[in-house]
C-alpha cells in the first residue's frame, strides 16, 4: 500500500526544476490568484461515509485508500469512474495520473469480468514503482508506467509527458494530471489522444471547474463538435465527453 504519509497535499510538480521566465510566473500567479476558490475547495474529498460505501462497493478493504481531497480524485469522481466501467465495459482505459484513481479503475475493471486492462501514466518514476506495489497488495492488476514531463510542440505548447507504446484504441481516457501549478493549461494536450478514441469512446477531465479547465473544455468543444460534451459539476468540477 502507498503509505499515507507519503502522499502530501501539495502535488509534485516535476523531478527536475522547470524553467520558467518572467511571463510564465506572471501567468502562473495570476491564474492561482483567480483560481483560489477551487483550489481550496478541492481539498475536500468527499464524506467518509461516501468513501466507505466506495470500498465497500469495490470489496476492498476500509484502508485500501489514502485521505482523498487535494490533488488525489475525490469520492465522486471515483464513484464515476466504476459507474462508467460498470456500463460502457471498455476494453482499454488510459489514464494520465497515477493515484487512487488507478486503484479504483483497475478494480472495477477486475470486478466488470469482461478483460479490461488499465494503462496508466505518472511523471514520477518512484510513485510508479509505489503504486504498482499498492496495486499488488491488494490483488489488482494495471500496467502503469513511468512517462517524465518533456518539451511539446503544439497549440497547447509546454511540457507534456513522454508517452510510450500508446494504445491506438481508447475506450476510457481519465486526466487528472499533470498538475495545474505546471501550467493551467497543460491538461489541454491530452487532446493529443483524441485521434485515438474508439467510437463511443469516453473522456472524463477531472478538475474541470477551475479556470484553466474551463478555457481547456471550451477550446475541445470547438474543435471535437463531434463529440458530445457535458459538465457533470462535482466537488471539484468534471467534464465528461463522448465520442460518436
Amino acid at each position: 500500500m502507498i503509505a499515507q504519509d507519503s502522499i502530501s497535499t501539495l502535488p509534485r510538480v516535476a523531478d527536475a526544476p522547470i524553467e520558467r521566465d518572467f511571463g510564465d510566473w506572471v501567468h502562473l500567479f495570476a491564474f492561482g490568484a483567480i483560481g483560489w476558490p477551487w483550489l481550496a475547495k478541492s481539498l475536500y474529498g468527499g464524506r467518509k461515509a461516501d468513501k466507505a460505501a466506495l470500498l465497500k462497493r469495490l470489496c476492498l478493504p476500509c484502508d485500501a485508500l489514502p485521505n482523498l481531497g487535494s490533488w488525489k480524485a475525490d469520492t465522486g469522481l471515483l464513484n464515476l469512474i466504476v459507474d462508467v466501467i460498470g456500463e460502457q465495459q471498455p476494453q482499454t482505459v488510459v489514464e494520465l495520473g497515477s493515484g487512487a484513481s488507478t486503484l479504483v479503475a483497475a478494480r472495477a475493471l477486475a470486478l466488470a469480468g469482461h478483460g479490461g486492462r488499465l494503462v496508466s501514466y505518472d511523471h514520477h518514476a518512484d510513485f510508479v514503482a509505489s503504486t504498482m506495489s499498492w496495486l499488488k497488495d491488494h490483488g489488482v492488476e494495471a500496467d502503469v508506467r513511468a512517462a517524465p514531463l518533456a518539451s511539446a510542440s503544439g497549440r497547447w505548447d509546454d511540457l507534456w509527458y513522454d508517452l510510450t507504446s500508446v494504445p491506438e484504441s481508447i475506450d476510457l481516457l481519465l486526466i487528472d494530471g499533470p498538475p495545474w501549478a505546471v501550467n493551467p493549461f497543460i491538461r489541454g494536450k491530452a487532446d493529443c489522444l483524441f485521434d485515438r478514441m474508439a467510437p463511443g469512446g469516453i473522456v472524463i477531465l477531472d478538475d474541470a471547474a477551475r479556470p484553466g479547465e474551463r478555457l481547456v473544455a471550451r477550446r475541445w468543444r470547438e474543435d471535437w463538435p463531434a463529440a458530445q460534451w457535458d459538465y457533470l459539476g462535482g466537488i471539484k468540477g468534471t467534464l465528461m465527453g463522448r465520442w460518436p
